[in-house]
């Protein structure tokens, strides 16, 4: 049975906007259960209907509520109640699927692009090797159920990684990936974190707003021997993660 609002009285005249009456209905509603994690909100048209306003009006209280985290709006799928930030532990052994699942959600990447590109200085540092090296450079998203939680861009050295992308495309998972290219085990070798405004592109495929901010991790992993085999710049938006740093 769909959720049944209790139809508002909205106030004219007293100084409160109409949209900011809205998003705080809808505040309550969300706040009250009526409206639960990851539930799609009623059409703009079914909500302009229950306050009795223009769309544009409706539309207004959505990205008001889009702004502060509580709903994300999908083109062409509509608004969805934003989940709770997941809790994610960056420490000697991350991984994203196994923290995604121990938050009871189901984790998967998706592979964007794929090719072999002259290593930067800066990969090549991290990665031990020559600056203009062969690296397989990756770009990926990666979704908590059906919310994208981050994106990525990887570097691995070539030629032990040569078999990387199709490896990722059909499992989904950095660690499976590397477990079928012979590493069974890896850990983090450093971090770094910032922040900063999402770009048009990264806000894509995030799923929000250009502009909305994004965490950005940027790590070296190493095999079991010592040796870097991965370099990566993973973006998370801000509001869907809170990154715990643990040793």
């Amino acid at each position: 049975m769909e959720a049944q609002a209790q139809m508002p009285g909205l106030v004219r005249g007293e100084g409160l906007t109409a949209w900011r009456q809205i998003a705080d209905a809808l505040i309550a509603d969300i706040a009250t259960g009526l409206y639960t994690a990851g539930q799609q909100l009623p059409s703009e048209a079914a909500l302009a209907a229950r306050f009795a306003v223009n769309r544009h009006t409706v539309r207004r209280a959505l990205a008001a509520l889009a702004e502060g985290g509580l709903v994300r709006a999908s083109q062409g799928r509509g608004t969805f109640v934003e989940a709770a930030p997941l809790a994610y532990p960056i420490g000697p052994r991350t991984r994203f699927s196994e923290i995604v699942a121990g938050a009871g959600r189901e984790a998967w990447g998706d592979l964007l692009a794929a090719a072999t590109v002259p290593a930067g200085a800066e990969q090549a540092e991290a990665l031990a090797l020559a600056p203009g090296a062969p690296v397989l450079e990756l770009l990926t998203v990666h979704r908590a159920d059906e919310t994208p939680l981050s994106t990525a861009l990887t570097w691995l050295p070539l030629p032990r990684f040569s078999g990387f992308s199709e490896a990722y495309a059909a499992r989904g998972s950095i660690t499976r990936a590397f477990a079928a290219c012979g590493v069974d085990d890896y850990t983090r070798l450093s971090t770094r974190i910032r922040a900063r405004p999402a770009d048009a592109q990264e806000a894509e495929r995030l799923d929000i707003a250009p502009g909305r901010v994004v965490m950005v991790v940027s790590s070296v992993n190493i095999d079991a021997a010592g040796v870097p085999i991965q370099a990566n710049r993973t973006l998370f938006a801000a509001d869907r993660v809170e990154l715990v740093i643990g040793g």
